[in-house]
Order: C-alpha cells, then sequence, then structure tokens
C-alpha cells in the first residue's frame, strides 16, 4: 500500500479511536453489550456502498444513545449509524460483502467488519460475544480496544522515558547554546540535539496515541504531556533554519524534519544520519566547525516578531555578527527602532552570559 494510503488510515484510526474513547457515548454502549455478554457489529458511516451490501432489518433513524445501541445489539445482525454518531439508521441488518476481499479473520462476524470496512472506507467496530473483546477494523487495520488500566500503566512507562529524554535533550540543547556563543560549535554538536529533538518527538507521538485511546482517563496525562513537550516543535524547526547550507536556506524546515521522522530507530542513533539530512555533510565532517545563523538565540528575546527575526538574520548573516553588533548596527534594520535596539542587545547580552555561566558553574 502506498505510503499516503497509510497515513491516511492511520488518520482515520485514531479520528475512530477519539470516537470510542472512554466517556463517549459510543464506548458506553459498546461496553454494555460486552457486559451483557452479546456480540455487535457497528457501521459508523452510512452511504451508497453500505446501502448496496445491506439487505433485510429495520430502518430506524433514531437518536443514537448507548442503551439504545446495546438493546438493538440483542438481535441478530449489524446496527449502522451516521458518521458523526448522533443517530441510529438501521438495525439487524445483514451485511453482504465482497467475498473476494482479503481478510484474515476467522470468525464470521470479525470477517464480515474486516471486508465491511475495506470496501466502504466507514469505520467498523465489532464486539466479540465470545472472546469479550471490542475491535475495530478501519481500512485494512485492526484494532483491539484494550482496558484503560493497560493503557494507563503502558502510557506511564512512556512518560517516564520522556521525561528522561526531556532531561537529556535539555542538557545537549544547553550545551550547543554556549557552543554557539562562543564560536565553538561542531556538526556533532548539530546533530546530537536533532537526533534528541526527534527521539523526544516519537515518545510524545506514542503517548498521544495512549491519550487519544484513553479519552477521559487520559486528562492528566495530557497535562503532563504539554509540559515536557512544550516548545520542542519550534527547537526542531529552528535548528533547521540555522544550520542548513546557504543554498537551501529558502527551503522550508518540513523536508528535512519529514526525512528526520522518516529514520529508522537504528538510523536515528547515528549523528551521521542527522548530519546528512540537515546537509552538514557525511560522517566524516562531525567535527568539522559550524555556525549558526542566530535564529534560536533570538527566539529566546522576549516580544521579537518572527518578521523581526528574519530581517536581523538576513542582515547580520551569523550568530556572532549579531552578538558583536551595537545598537546602531542593530538599527539599521527595518523595523528595529531604539526602543528594540536596546531590547535585542540587552536580550542578547543576558542569554550569553547566563549560557555560559551555566555550563562552566
Amino acid at each position: 500500500m502506498p505510503t499516503t494510503e497509510r497515513s491516511d488510515d492511520v488518520l482515520r484510526l485514531r479520528s475512530t479511536l477519539a470516537k470510542i474513547a472512554p466517556g463517549t457515548p459510543l464506548r458506553d454502549g459498546l461496553e454494555r453489550i460486552l457486559r451483557g455478554r452479546t456480540g455487535a457489529l457497528v457501521v459508523l458511516g452510512h452511504d451508497r456502498v453500505v446501502e448496496g451490501i445491506a439487505t433485510g432489518g429495520f430502518t430506524l433513524d433514531v437518536p443514537f444513545t448507548a442503551t439504545g445501541l446495546r438493546e438493538l445489539a440483542k438481535m441478530d445482525g449489524a446496527i449502522i449509524v451516521n458518521a458523526d454518531l448522533t443517530r441510529i439508521l438501521r438495525a439487524a441488518v445483514h451485511l453482504m460483502p465482497d467475498h473476494t476481499l482479503p481478510s484474515s479473520e476467522t470468525g464470521t462476524r470479525h470477517r464480515t467488519a474486516d471486508r465491511v470496512a475495506r470496501q466502504t472506507g466507514h469505520p467498523v467496530i465489532s464486539v466479540s460475544q465470545s472472546m469479550q473483546i471490542i475491535a475495530a477494523y478501519v481500512g485494512e487495520t485492526r484494532h483491539v480496544l484494550e482496558d484503560s488500566g493497560q493503557i494507563l500503566s503502558r502510557a506511564n512507562q512512556a512518560l517516564a522515558t520522556l521525561e528522561r529524554y526531556k532531561m537529556r535533550l535539555d542538557e545537549v540543547t544547553s550545551t550547543l547554546s554556549a557552543l554557539e556563543i562562543e564560536d565553538l560549535a561542531t556538526v556533532r554538536d548539530v546533530a546530537v540535539v536533532a537526533q534528541r529533538l526527534e527521539m523526544v518527538t516519537r515518545i510524545a507521538r506514542e503517548i498521544e496515541d495512549y491519550v487519544l485511546e484513553l479519552g477521559t482517563d487520559g486528562r492528566l496525562l495530557t497535562l503532563q504531556l504539554e509540559e515536557l513537550v512544550t516548545g520542542v516543535d519550534a527547537e526542531r524547526e529552528l535548528i533547521v533554519r540555522d544550520y542548513l547550507p546557504a543554498d537551501r536556506r529558502e527551503e522550508s524546515p518540513d523536508g528535512p524534519l519529514a526525512a528526520m521522522a522518516a529514520l529508522s530507530g537504528t538510523e536515528l542513533v547515528d549523528p551521521a544520519a542527522a548530519a546528512r539530512i540537515l546537509g552538514l555533510g557525511n560522517g566524516e565532517h562531525l567535527d568539522g566547525a559550524v555556525t549558526p545563523r542566530g535564529y534560536r538565540l533570538l527566539a529566546k528575546v522576549p516580544r521579537l516578531p518572527g518578521a523581526v527575526v528574519d530581517r536581523l538574520v538576513d542582515h547580520f548573516g551569523s550568530l556572532q555578527k549579531l552578538l558583536a553588533a551595537g545598537i546602531d548596527d542593530l538599527q539599521a534594520v527595518e523595523g528595529v527602532g531604539e526602543l528594540r535596539a536596546r531590547s535585542v542587545r540587552e536580550g542578547l547580552s543576558r542569554l550569553a552570559e547566563s549560557t555560559i555561566l551555566e555550563r562552566y558553574v
């Protein structure tokens, strides 16, 4: 399957998991069915394709409720609801998907759910009476819902890992800032920060999936995650903008960031791979000196608009020239008056002083 189709399936699965997360009416109805020791087949969407494979049953078109879903599941056949889960459209329906569609499922209900999801493009939920599980079928993906306690346990483990990685990221980022100010940064220093930023991002995305699946049970986890990763996405973009070669400086950070995201776990731990993506050469250049443009440091100056940052970087070209610039030099940049020039000068001086102190004290 092409990458774009896989990405669409992932997005649709995430959307479906949000609809059936704990605290939602649909999840309440599904758990009622599970506790009642009955099975169910629920199609989340209705169109001509669904209508074409549905026979028999009853046309209802009534408001969706968890208790209504539970009662209708007592009858044989599938239940069809609209895509936004506000109405139950049909019940006791016999679904007849294309039997030539591939399916690795063995049970009749699960095999039907799999094929209906593939044929219609709508998510299908299957509740197994014998296995006591709820499974979501989205495109070619099958996802079995787990107990909130199990998900929360794994999420907390991932959060502890994220805390350790974020602590290490803060250390290497602080070291890079000090080296940049002293004009001693190397390709390796930059690559290590880019690596750590990507690692933290990957762990955060894994936790986001847990949060999505936990629904209302994941609210505290959301707050902890936001506290840990605030500013990480912006830092990733600033690293790219600071160090892409001059002939690529007009390039959007999205391309290199997507290339970083595509690295395998083995490739990601190799600094040379990050260096290549940033256009800083291969493994033999890891100890070579590099000079940032100054985006990262300027982003830490309070109340400095992005447009002014761009003009300052375009005018001076490197962090070292920015650090050496006086108030008159800064005022030569469009949009930088005397007050803003003093603010930039004082802000850069304070940042340089505090960064060096953190490194050596």
